[in-house]
């Protein structure tokens, strides 16, 4: 079978060149694996198949890129294109870690593909009301894992991240890295998504491509 591995555009402001690479030009780790992911057609994909995330805890997803394929004297950003479908978890806590990287230029960024479903606020208020009545002997009511989750990113706000937006298209996009594709640039351009420490399962996720285009595009 024949798959659509990337397409091509231009930048309507900038006449720039962008390319949008598929989930099948990715290098997703265990990708191949049936019981941790899958491949299937989604309706509002420009390609043949999407990469559907099952279950894993080692979540690894890059791609490459030419240079000299990218317009020259331009600064460009690498976008990871995604959904996520309603049953997901794992996907706000630990916070995943993305790079891009040409030549000496190393872009990092750290960002949650699902950002929590509480406050700060509520989710004391929920622990501390769940404490009451488990105290009181009233109702045993049992902590979900998004609530654990969430607990323990409300321990964690050092750095700073980067947001998911959505996209005109139906897809939410968020920024891996960027970089500056000089005049005569001839390298390879590496794109990672990462989160490999924590030992969380994850699930729900959809992964339709890699895009680079201008950045702020």
């Amino acid at each position: 079978m024949h798959f659509v591995m990337q397409s091509f555009r231009l930048d309507r402001s900038s006449g720039a060149k962008c390319f949008m690479l598929s989930a099948k030009a990715l290098s997703i780790i265990w990708g191949v694996t049936p019981q941790y992911w899958t491949w299937a057609p989604h309706p509002n994909s420009r390609f043949p198949q999407v990469a559907k995330l099952l279950n894993v805890c080692w979540l690894e997803i890059r791609g490459k890129i030419k240079s000299k394929l990218l317009s020259p004297n331009t600064t460009y950003a690498a976008y990871l294109i995604f959904k996520v479908d309603e049953n997901y978890n794992g996907l706000s806590y630990p916070p995943q870690e993305a790079m891009v990287i040409l030549g000496s230029q190393v872009s990092e960024r750290t960002l949650r593909l699902v950002r929590p479903r509480m406050g700060a606020p509520a989710r004391r208020n929920t622990r501390i009301f769940r404490s009451f009545l488990n105290w009181r002997g009233v109702l045993a009511v049992p902590q979900s894992q998004d609530e654990a989750e969430e607990e323990e990113e409300e321990e964690d706000t050092s750095g700073v991240e980067v947001s998911p937006r959505s996209r005109d298209d139906g897809w939410m996009e968020v920024e891996l890295g960027e970089f500056y594709n000089a005049e005569g640039e001839d390298g390879e351009v590496e794109m990672s998504l990462m989160e490999v420490r924590g030992g969380h399962w994850k699930r729900g996720l959809i992964v339709e491509g890699i895009e680079i285009k201008p950045k702020n595009a």
